[in-house]
């Protein structure tokens, strides 16, 4: 055992609902799931560490790292609860972050409402100053108006700066000026788009420097208490943020940019299932996290999630893209719904029942938590189902009332449509399964793949609740709950390498290709990339470069993998030669045939992590040994379509090679795992279970 695995090791995961821990204590592992404290979100992380630390019988001392994810960014986004924030931008750019790009994505729709803007007009600055696409200066900043402005932010109640210039990704001279001057009037945190996001395109640059700006405060504030509070309950270790690349990086990076952190939750679900396809051999993975909030759908290929640049927060119109947040960092790609175990179900003015986005979180809570929440809940209709165990629910921490399940259910689904409790359960969670089932082929068509071809790794709280089923619609034969698949994310955030992705936006046509220009961009992104990673490990570092590329006139860009050297001119060939196998790879061909069409580069990106030894394999095993199960109880079988004598077994009691035929219920402390009818269940070597279809058994 090297000393690495030696050390001890805890990932702390909020969520909308519930706090995951997970603690690595010489080679084995304990876990816990505590409800999100939302007046105090750090409470519920030293709740959960008193929990596992007792469990593991060592003290909080002896921790020697802990890596943290969270979606208080992303939720103080999408409900609006950051600070006020004034941006400061180029004259005649006031408005851009309330135009948007002008897209309609909802062409028919002729009441479209946009989203809001994060920062109103009157809290939008205008200075004279410009900055050309090529970086030159084409007009002196004006400091005199600079400092009038920063006179007036200080008298405004403002809690946050946010500066973007034009074009401050090819020169940030008149942003980092801005900011001089400003700090020397204003006591408040200034973060600046060049810094942020240095990408072209400044609707999306803007909006991600706004974003930065209006979380930062909230989060320097909680991540502060967070350290001070650890270091109270005698926790003196560094502590680790997981960003939305999948990468860790240092507390103090967090604090200043926060916008990293609005996808790291999911991120550390994300390289939780990379790491479980490693171990298996598994090159096709599409991964369904489903905790409490949301539910969330990754391809993995060749043991690495698929990543972008951009994504977006809060999308107004469910599924439409443009109509969200546009928020331009790296990121793990994945499709995201509100489709948790507290997803709140309804019924629409057409007879249809609809789930979520809004959740009863963990506060109040589905009504069968019996803490104040009377509205039906994704979980209460699991539960009048038979698929939970109203006594031994989070491992008997939280006792479940199927009465106020019923009731629940009965008012607000079944009274509506005129049916019984159990046909309304049915239909909400057969709702939420289709509505996860779409959400996955659209995710999977975009990039040009069949969701069918892929192994599903099932995870979170509510996941292996629904995974048998949503195998069913998908066409998926074979999916794996991986042991701890309840705190996934949080054993992710373990698996996680030290990591940072450093871009910048250069447009450069092939043909002006110069060879010095871009190893000197490239050598700066470097040093960016490898100084963050170089906070968490003195290791070996590995780097990734790749190049966003299209044909000149075309309006977005597929990204290239470069070589990781210093480049020559007559690299332009393979510049070339690489990005019309990867146009033809997206596309069907490239283009040819036309005189004059050029090719050019327009953002460059290196990624640094530290490098991590493969994960020991683990052959899937098929199962040998059947067993009969002593324990049974009613279970609503939706292949069926009624309820069926199930059988009920603790996941501990099996052993490698052991397979359970459908219908069935593994059932463990932070989790249960439904085996519907046309499946069995086999024990894997590493304690993961593998649901397969049953005529793939035989």
């Amino acid at each position: 055992m090297n000393a690495a695995s030696q050390r001890i090791r805890l990932g702390a995961d909020i969520g909308g609902t519930f706090t995951d821990i997970a603690l690595e204590c010489h080679g084995r592992m304990y876990s816990t799931k505590v409800l999100t404290n939302y007046a105090a979100p750090e409470q519920a992380i030293l709740d959960g560490i008193a929990v596992v630390t007792a469990e593991a019988g060592i003290g909080v001392s002896a921790l020697d790292i802990v890596i943290h994810g969270t979606t208080l960014a992303t939720n103080a986004l999408i409900e609006r609860r950051g600070v006020r924030t004034a941006l400061v931008t180029t004259e005649g750019f006031r408005d851009v972050i309330e135009m948007r790009t002008e897209n309609r994505f909802e062409q028919y729709d002729l009441n479209l409402r946009l989203p809001a803007p994060l920062i109103p007009r009157e809290d939008r600055f205008t200075v004279a100053g410009r900055i050309g696409a090529q970086g030159q200066e084409l007009q002196p900043l004006d400091e005199a108006a600079l400092e009038a402005i920063a006179d007036r932010i200080a008298q405004g109640g403002f809690g946050a700066v946010a500066i973007g210039f034009i074009h401050s990704y090819m020169n940030p001279a008149h942003e980092e000026r801005a900011r001089e001057i400003i700090a020397a009037r204003v006591k408040l945190p200034i973060s600046i788009s060049s810094e942020v996001s240095p990408q072209m395109r400044e609707f999306e640059r803007f909006n991600t420097v706004c974003a930065n700006a209006y979380v930062r405060p909230q989060m320097e504030d909680y991540l502060g208490r967070l350290q001070v509070r650890l270091k109270e309950m005698g926790a003196d270790c560094p502590v680790f943020m997981i960003h939305s690349g999948g990468g860790l990086i240092s507390v103090e990076t967090a604090s200043q940019f926060p916008v990293r952190l609005v996808e790291s939750g999911p991120a550390g679900g994300a390289i939780f299932a990379a790491d479980v396809a490693e171990r298996f051999g598994l090159d096709k993975v599409v991964s369904y996290d489903m905790g409490g909030t949301t539910a969330k759908i990754c391809l993995i290929e060749d043991f690495a999630p698929k990543t972008a640049r951009t994504f977006e927060v809060a999308r107004t119109y469910r599924f439409a893209k443009g109509s969200g947040m546009p928020i331009s960092i790296p990121v793990i790609e994945m499709i995201e719904i509100g489709a948790g175990g507290g997803s709140i179900a309804w019924v629409d003015a057409m007879g249809r029942i609809q789930t979520g986005p809004e959740s009863a979180a963990s506060e109040p809570g589905p009504a069968c938590y019996q803490r104040g929440g009377d509205r039906p809940a994704i979980t209460d209709a699991d539960l009048v189902l038979g698929k939970l165990d109203p006594d031994n629910f989070a491992g008997g921490a939280i006792k479940l009332s199927v009465p106020n399940a019923k009731a629940a259910i009965d008012r607000d689904v079944g009274a509506k449509l005129r049916i019984s409790a159990e046909p309304a359960a049915f239909g909400i969670v057969e709702v939420v399964d289709e509505n996860m089932a779409n959400a996955a082929r659209v995710h999977a068509v975009e990039n040009g793949k069949s969701i069918s071809d892929n192994m599903m790794i099932a995870f979170g709280g509510a996941a292996p609740l629904h995974a048998a089923r949503l195998c069913e619609k998908l066409g998926i034969d074979r999916c794996l709950v991986p042991p701890g698949a309840g705190v996934g994310s949080a054993i992710g955030f373990l698996r996680a390498p030290f990591g940072y992705e450093a871009l910048a936006s250069r447009v450069i046509r092939l043909s002006g290709f110069d060879p010095a220009e871009v190893n000197a961009l490239l050598d700066g992104l470097k040093t960016t990339a490898e100084g963050f990673v170089r906070a968490g490990t003195s290791g070996t570092i590995l780097r990734e470069i790749t190049a966003y590329m299209r044909y000149v006139g075309q309006g977005w860009e597929i990204p290239v993998m470069l070589p990781d050297r210093a480049f020559v001119s007559d690299d332009i060939a393979l510049l070339r030669d690489s990005f019309r196998e990867n146009y033809a790879r997206f596309f069907g061909r490239a283009i040819d045939g036309l005189d004059g069409l050029e090719i050019e580069v327009v953002t460059f990106s290196v990624k640094a992590q530290d490098g991590r030894p493969a994960p020991e394999r683990v052959a899937l095993t098929l199962g040998t040994a059947t067993t009969a199960p002593d324990t049974h109880r009613p279970v609503f079988d939706p292949a069926q379509g009624k309820m069926l004598t199930t059988a009920i077994v603790e996941r501990a009691s099996l052993s490698t090679g052991t397979r359970v035929p459908g219908p069935a219920i593994i059932v463990e402390r932070e989790t249960s795992t439904v085996v519907t009818s046309p499946f069995d269940v086999v024990m894997q070597a590493d304690g993961s279970l593998l649901l397969i279809r049953k005529e793939t058994v035989q």
